[in-house]
Parts: C-alpha cells; sequence; structure tokens
C-alpha cells in the first residue's frame, strides 16, 4: 500500500524531526544559541570557516592573492564546525546573522568591517586588492554577471539536488527528477558559455571562476554528491576543459585544503594561520 499523500497543514510547526543528514542543526529561527567569543588571530583578515564549496571559494581566493603578491591577503582562517553548532555562537552570529559560513572579519581598518555570503566577500577582497576583477566597465560586469548567476543558482544545486539526491533520508522521485533537470540546464548554460571562451568573463581568469569552479566544476569532476555519472556529466566537454585547467592552479589546491577535515589526511588543514601550514 502506498503512503498516503501529505496534506500541508493550515499553519506549519516544528514538531517533527526533518531527517537527512544535517537534521540536528535545522531550526526555523536565527540568532545564537550560545556563548562563544570567536578566536582572532595575528592576521587582519580573519576567516571563519568550513571547506564546503562556498568556504573553498574564499581561501582559494586569499591563495591567489597571495600568490600575486598581495601580502596584506595574509589570513588566519578558524574552523567551523557546522554539524556541531559552531556558526550559531555568539561570536559567530555577530560576523554573520545569517549563521553560515564562510565569514570574514577584516580588521586591517577601524572598526573591523564584518563581510558575510561568499559573493559578497569575494567581491570586497577583490576590490580591496584590485585583483581578479576587470576594471574595464564591459569586464567588470560580465565577471559579476556570472558571480551573481553563481550565487542564485548554487541553491538549487545544493539544496535542491545535492540535498534530494545525496542527502535526504529517503530518495523521492519528483524532487530527484525536478532538480535533476535544473543541475543540467545550469550545466549547459555554463558549457555553451565555455565554448565561447578560455574563462567565464573572457580569456582572463577571474573571481566568478572561483565562485563557480567548487560547485560546477567540482561536479563535474566527481568531487561533489558523487553523482557526475548520473548528470551524464561528460557530455559537457568544454565546463570539463575549463574544470581540469583550474584544478591544476597552485592556489586552487592549496586553498581547497584550508578547513579541510576529511578525505585523505594530506589534504586536511583544519586552521592556517601561516603559509607554512600548507607545507
Amino acid at each position: 500500500m502506498s503512503k498516503a499523500a501529505y496534506v500541508p497543514p493550515k499553519v506549519w510547526k516544528n514538531d517533527a524531526p526533518s531527517g537527512g543528514q544535517f537534521a540536528s542543526i535545522n531550526r526555523p529561527t536565527a540568532g545564537p544559541t550560545h556563548e562563544k567569543t570567536l578566536p582572532v588571530g595575528k592576521h587582519p583578515l580573519q576567516l571563519y570557516s568550513l571547506a564546503t564549496p562556498n568556504g573553498v571559494k574564499v581561501t582559494i581566493l586569499l591563495e591567489e592573492l597571495l600568490a600575486l603578491g598581495h601580502t596584506g591577503a595574509e589570513y588566519d582562517a578558524w574552523l567551523i564546525r557546522i554539524s556541531e553548532g559552531d556558526q550559531f555562537s555568539s561570536g559567530f552570529v555577530q560576523v554573520n546573522p545569517n549563521s553560515k559560513i564562510p565569514a570574514l572579519l577584516d580588521r586591517s581598518v577601524e572598526p573591523a568591517i564584518r563581510v558575510f555570503e561568499s559573493g559578497s566577500i569575494l567581491l570586497y577582497l577583490a576590490e580591496k586588492f584590485g585583483a581578479l576583477l576587470p576594471t574595464d566597465l564591459a569586464g567588470r560586469t560580465e565577471t559579476l554577471n556570472w558571480l551573481f548567476w553563481q550565487m542564485g543558482a548554487a541553491p538549487y544545486l545544493g539544496g535542491g539536488f545535492g540535498h534530494f539526491y545525496a542527502y535526504a533520508p529517503e530518495k523521492l522521485e519528483y524532487p530527484i527528477n525536478r532538480f535533476t533537470m535544473e543541475a543540467k540546464r545550469q550545466l549547459d548554460v555554463l558549457d555553451r558559455r565555455l565554448g565561447e571562451s578560455r574563462y567565464l568573463a573572457g580569456e582572463h581568469y577571474t573571481i566568478a571562476d572561483i565562485a563557480v569552479w567548487p560547485w560546477y566544476g567540482q561536479l563535474v569532476r566527481n568531487n561533489v554528491y558523487g553523482a557526475a555519472e548520473f548528470l551524464d556529466a561528460q557530455r559537457y566537454t568544454h565546463v570539463q576543459r575549463w574544470a581540469e585547467e583550474i584544478a591544476k592552479r597552485p592556489a586552487v589546491l592549496r586553498g581547497q585544503r584550508v578547513n579541510r577535515t576529511w578525505g585523505d589526511e594530506a589534504s586536511q588543514v583544519p586552521e592556517r594561520h601561516q603559509a607554512q601550514d600548507l607545507g
């Protein structure tokens, strides 16, 4: 006998466990759950994060900036264990009231500036250091087109496709089909664009590529959700070419390791406070 169809109540209440891998940290309210001050290191830039795709965006950019010679981009990267609720501490909520990683505190100015949302952090750092963001109007606009495309598109990939395909407590045909359709459409958008140019904003590597690669580049390389075969990722040949090229960049290799606590031990650098921490 099939299950009875779900009928939404007149007023939704959080009176039943949601299930799934992240059920223990899901809640319908904001604000801190406990008092805890965030640690502060010696560098002007203090990053509080985890090596998820959104977190990796920022550590890759910081490592790229350092590779370009911007010594002011030296940073302390503190581990935020989201599965343990670190993002709900009073200190973290002061930096990001949305309780999501990554969050950045720029202490090179007085008063210190908080920056949250990964796209905002990328834009802030690119403007602060004058790098990886074109200065001409057309190039800057195209870069921001793709940066904001990623910020708007990724929730469908992560919270939609990834959740129902990889993390939901049971496999449901309708949501998997719905979000697979959208994930493949997004990959096709990228493939068509990358068939026209080397990088997303044109012939030069920018924060647009840094924003998109940890999600879609790693998706086609089978490093996100283990879904490359399911999505027939090999058909997106231009995305594959772009993804492999970026994966070889030394700063990308370093940035992926920061705030990482899983996988091969050599790939894990839970906290980064100096360049030597990355070997």
